[in-house]
């Protein structure tokens, strides 16, 4: 046998150790059964909600509960969507949060770039008092916001919600997006100004498509909280055709407090365009982060 084929001391060790220690069967069985009756929980009040939108009302309350209605029927869905101009609160969440989301989504990234990218005086300071709105409660802001609306002729009305939606987002998605913006390495930066490039032209073809996964982040954070926002929208809007779908909804169920099924049903004809945004923006979000690395 020769020298070479002889292995050393520290092969012989690499042998000897194994390649990946398993976990004790004992400790792995506990965390399937933990995983398993987190989902469960999680789960279960959605899967009894889809069922009992699926119910008519005289099984609504049956004991045991039905997780799989018999008989089934879409009674609910067709009265839910017929009724009490429910196609118009929809249409008009859906304006208000499109917008307020694009409008948001828009200034904060410009915000965080100039952040990220510019140095004038007060920059800190600034920064510092943006991040510091994100502490107050939303609720605290209720009557400062009624007023200033009632100044500005914005009450009762869908561009007034549009305004608040957006002052209220712009804090998170500009500490969202700063930080982003400030891992991109400054050379591309100062590469692009050497070819002539101004701070637009390094804005919307530079820092914004490396910026995809945290805009796609942005957007389904802004769009959650507009579509569902109901305290502001019930403080500010007062024509019943005005309405958005959180507050039609409560009127839904006002009006209906024992029709579970016909509430359930609105509930998730309303949870559909939450869903819709977060598997688009997901995929973006993934795309972002394959195709947005940076090599140095």
């Amino acid at each position: 046998m020769s020298a070479a084929s002889i292995p050393t001391a520290p092969q012989q060790q690499a042998r000897r150790r194994p390649a990946h220690r398993e976990g004790s069967p004992a400790a792995t069985a506990f965390r399937y059964v933990a995983l398993i009756v987190g989902v469960v929980i999680m789960v279960t009040p959605f899967v009894y909600m889809v069922s009992t939108s699926f119910q008519a009302q005289a099984y609504v309350l049956t004991l045991p509960p039905q997780f799989i209605p018999n008989p089934a029927t879409t009674a609910n869905y067709l009265q839910a969507i017929t009724s009490q101009n429910f196609l118009l609160y929809f249409g008009n969440s859906l304006i208000v949060a499109v917008a307020a989301t694009a409008i948001s989504v828009l200034v904060s990234s410009m915000m965080a770039f100039a952040f990220a990218r510019f140095s004038f005086r007060g920059k800190e300071l600034l920064f510092r008092i943006l991040i510091a709105g994100l502490t107050i409660p939303a609720v605290m802001l209720l009557i400062p916001q009624f007023v200033l609306a009632k100044n500005w002729g914005l009450l009762d009305s869908l561009p007034g919600l549009i305004v608040f939606y957006v002052a209220g987002s712009l804090a998170l998605n500009t500490f969202l997006l700063r930080g982003f913006l400030a891992s991109v390495p400054g050379e591309l930066d100062q590469a692009m100004q050497v070819d002539g490039a101004g701070a637009w032209t390094r804005y919307w073809r530079l820092s914004l498509p490396l910026a995809r996964p945290a805009l796609a982040t942005a957007t389904i954070f802004t769009f959650l909280s507009c579509w569902d926002e109901f305290p502001l929208a019930l403080t500010m809007i007062s024509t019943p055709e005005r309405r958005t779908l959180p507050l039609a909804i409560a009127a839904f169920q006002g009006a209906n407090a024992t029709q579970w099924g016909l509430v359930f049903a609105a509930s998730l004809i309303a949870v559909v365009p939450v869903i819709i945004v977060f598997l688009v923006f997901q995929r973006y979000f993934v795309q972002g982060l394959t195709a947005g690395a940076v090599k140095g």
